[in-house]
């Protein structure tokens, strides 16, 4: 049984963008949103010189989104030292213990397992050059770190990064339901609806060529899509190289069709039924409940 949880976010300056912390009921941990230009203000947070991992947040050269993991023995002196050493990131995300119940050998772990999670999910580019270092620890305390993570996954999200999140989401009260689109020129995709838009599955087929009618705007992206190797060419077809969230079913229908189309009834589901009509359905069923 999936049960609700309970957040609460203080904000330290009074200031939705300024500095924040943040507890959940019945856990030990603690964190912080901290804004880059107000890291120098945090003398004031004695718990900040504790041991404990953070994440720094930003946008490289292209603009994608970019996080770099890190622990240290007293976080607010190792954020100062980040300041001068790395200035794509813009805000931090702190993860200490109220207990002060996490130790050198904990962070180092914490450190290893969420940047295996970040590249796993490949949705940020992650900035770590070398990776971290897992400590030896016991199994309870490995089982402690673990459901540590779940809370940091969490309250991460919360505070406006999926960095963690997989893009094929796990909807425990719904029906797990995945659409196909298959159609001229080699194009033969599968993929599902996300909170973030709409997923295409690694694997999926791209249209080999685009018609000449298609909008500008998409040829651009599709031709991005392959410059960046998202799209493989294969010959007969394009192959997505990695599971991609789109914006939209409808985007995701044109670059996998290779030309304009409404996602909405070009996706379709095993028994041959659209989006749409799934979609209205589940909300009937729903206004009924």
């Amino acid at each position: 049984m999936i049960f609700g949880k309970t957040i609460k976010i203080f904000l330290i300056d009074g200031d939705p963008n300024g500095r924040m912390s943040c507890e959940l009921s019945n856990w030990s941990g603690k964190a912080y949103k901290i804004p880059r230009i107000k890291i120098k203000d945090c003398t004031d947070r004695d718990d900040l010189t504790s041991t404990g991992v953070y994440l720094l947040f930003g946008k490289d050269d292209d603009g994608k989104d970019q996080v770099y993991i890190g622990e240290a023995e007293s976080i607010l002196k190792r954020l100062n030292q980040q300041l001068t050493s790395k200035d794509f990131w813009n805000e931090a995300i702190i993860f200490i213990s109220k207990d002060e119940n996490l130790n050198k050998a904990h962070i180092k772990y914490l450190e290893n397992r969420l940047h295996e999670i970040a590249k796993s999910a490949n949705r940020y580019k992650v900035d770590n050059s070398i990776i971290p270092t897992q400590s030896s620890i016991s199994e309870s305390d490995r089982a402690e770190m673990e459901e540590f993570i779940e809370y940091i996954k969490m309250l991460v999200n919360t505070l406006g990064h999926k960095v963690f999140d997989e893009k094929r989401e796990f909807k425990p009260k719904q029906k797990q339901e995945i659409f196909f689109i298959k159609a001229a020129r080699g194009a033969d995709g599968q993929g599902e609806p996300s909170s973030d838009g709409f997923v295409v599955f690694k694997n999926s087929k791209a249209a080999a060529t685009i018609v000449n009618s298609m909008t500008p705007n998409f040829i651009t992206y599709r031709q991005k899509l392959i410059d960046e190797g998202v799209l493989v060419n294969k010959g007969e077809y394009y192959e997505f190289s990695d599971d991609f969230i789109f914006s939209s079913p409808s985007t995701a229908a044109v670059i996998v069709m290779g030309r304009n189309a409404n996602g909405l009834t070009e996706w379709k589901n095993k028994n041959g039924k659209t989006l749409k009509d799934v979609e209205t359905n589940e909300k009937v069923i729903t206004q009924k409940e």
